[in-house]
């Protein structure tokens, strides 16, 4: 099992994402999770720490949560940038990405490893575990860590009291719901999800609470 793992939640605006810095106590190196439209304060929260990224790891390739790609590579370029093997198309592309219409062009460095449902990450001394869950995006992927309690990273899938958009191009509601249930609600009830945008949840909550996907 993982040891348990500091976790840092940093917010971007103007979209209110959720970058994520988790990192073991007993090491300096970490790993960055959607780094997102301010990537100036991933950085200064880095340094401040003294720690340095093994890997920078992207749920999905939607601009808010891709932004601080280049920042991230340009600074660390021995981090790996870790993306699902159905999302590449969206790093490159500011419209798939979602970043023309809302007046950006973000554009992301190429992915140095795709993965998929059953890989597993292994950097910073910590172990995520990867689920396909599509729906909101193409290639959406949650990461997992099995510590006590487990800790899902699900970028824009299951949020407290809501889901992932799926009104975007390439996305099927249908197909982000029977992600949730299969994969997400059979998770432990104890288990904490940290979104991509605001506050955190458990699954337990959500299969009770949930209005758009009830378990």
């Amino acid at each position: 099992m993982t040891p348990t793992p500091n976790i840092r939640c940093i917010v971007s605006m103007p979209f209110e994402e959720n970058t994520y810095v988790v990192w073991r106590s007993d090491r300096t190196d970490c790993v960055v999770i959607d780094p997102g439209l301010e990537p100036d304060l991933i950085l200064d929260f880095l340094h401040q720490s003294g720690l340095v990224p093994a890997a920078i790891l992207n749920t999905h390739g939607h601009g808010d949560h891709i932004a601080g790609n280049e920042a991230l590579k340009d600074a660390y370029p021995s981090a790996p940038l870790i993306i699902g093997a159905n999302e590449t198309p969206l790093l490159s592309n500011p419209h798939l990405n979602m970043s023309a219409p809302f007046g950006w062009s973000v554009v992301s460095p190429p992915a140095d490893q795709t993965v998929r449902e059953g890989d597993v990450i292994e950097a910073a001394g910590l172990r995520f575990e990867v689920l396909d869950v599509p729906g909101h995006s193409p290639g959406h992927v949650v990461y997992v860590l099995r510590t006590q309690p487990v800790r899902v990273f699900g970028g824009d899938v299951l949020f407290q009291g809501s889901v992932g958009r799926y009104d975007f191009p390439g996305s099927d509601g249908r197909l982000l719901a029977h992600g949730i249930r299969t994969k997400l609600y059979t998770l432990p009830d104890d288990a904490i999800v940290y979104p991509g945008h605001g506050p955190t949840t458990t699954i337990g909550h959500e299969k009770r609470t949930n209005p758009f996907v009830q378990g």
